[in-house]
């Protein structure tokens, strides 16, 4: 990081400062439509550097960025970066995006930290990258503090495990999973196929691990019973068979990984389908 900021009260000092316009005293109005947070760990640094260089402009907000070091010695170091986009008119959206590493015991109590730095009276989202860190306290204190967990659980081992886990969480805060929105056409097309879907005995799915057991869990709620699960690893949904038969592949190109982060940051209401899905999904 560059100079570090130690302090919360330097962090937002340093944000006024880089809000002013270069030649003149007046700040660029802020834009922002929420208070973004992401849990780093430091194998997804490089990819969430990527995503968030091409979701400030599609979704201006104050992103808070949080680089767990709990071998570290006890402290914090920030660093803030301010971006303006023109949207014509003379007019001009502004996004801030605020990166703390949180050395030692800091990595333990986040919530504390970032709480004062999210905007008032907008919603708080955090995207966990990887597998949360279930009954820790500082993924607790973290789930206390914000509107929306995003999670992404093909990005989970041990699957279909951690879904009791995750669904233990559902009544505390609304939560989305980026696999499953990837089913969403695969669910409509799949929807389609009834009656005939109603007997399903034995469901194949190439695809990731958690596409799989997500829509087995999706189809197995629906009809309020078990079937036969095959799965056939593959890095995305390529093919769904229902009884040894082809389901006709969806129509539409499957969203970009930015696409379906921006969509997921415009939605505030649980998903019971997606919740029922989950649970259905921890039991095969």
């Amino acid at each position: 990081m560059a100079e570090a900021l130690a302090t919360l009260r330097d962090i937002e000092r340093e944000i006024a400062s880089l809000r002013i316009a270069p030649g003149s005293d007046t700040p660029y109005q802020r834009t922002s439509v929420a208070t973004h947070t992401v849990w780093v760990p430091e194998e997804w640094v490089a990819v969430v550097e990527d995503i968030l260089s091409r979701l400030a402009e599609r979704h201006p907000s104050r992103t808070i960025v949080l680089f767990p070091q709990p071998e570290q010695e006890d402290g914090i170091e920030g660093e803030v970066s301010v971006d303006s986009f023109p949207v014509g008119g003379g007019r001009q959206i502004c996004t801030e995006v605020i990166r703390l590493k949180l050395n030692g015991k800091r990595a333990a109590a986040p919530a504390s930290i970032i709480q004062p730095l999210f905007l008032p009276n907008l919603p708080v989202f955090m995207r966990w990258r990887g597998v949360p860190d279930f009954r820790t306290s500082h993924f607790e204190g973290l789930v206390d503090v914000v509107d929306r967990l995003i999670v992404d659980s093909s990005e989970w081992p041990g699957l279909p495990g951690p879904y009791d886990d995750l669904a233990d969480i559902f009544d505390r805060v609304v939560v989305s999973d980026i696999s499953w929105a990837r089913t969403g056409r695969w669910r409509l097309q799949l929807a389609g196929l009834w009656p005939k879907i109603a007997g399903l005995e034995r469901l194949r799915v190439k695809g990731t691990t958690a596409q799989a057991y997500l829509l087995a869990g999706w189809l197995s709620s629906r009809l309020r019973r078990k079937f036969e699960l095959e799965h056939e690893p593959a890095e995305r949904l390529e093919g769904v068979d229902i009884d040894g038969e082809p389901a006709p592949f969806p129509a539409g190109e499957a969203p970009s990984p930015v696409d379906l982060l921006s969509d997921e940051l415009d939605k505030f209401n649980r998903d019971p389908i997606y919740e029922d899905a989950v649970r259905a999904a921890a039991e095969f």
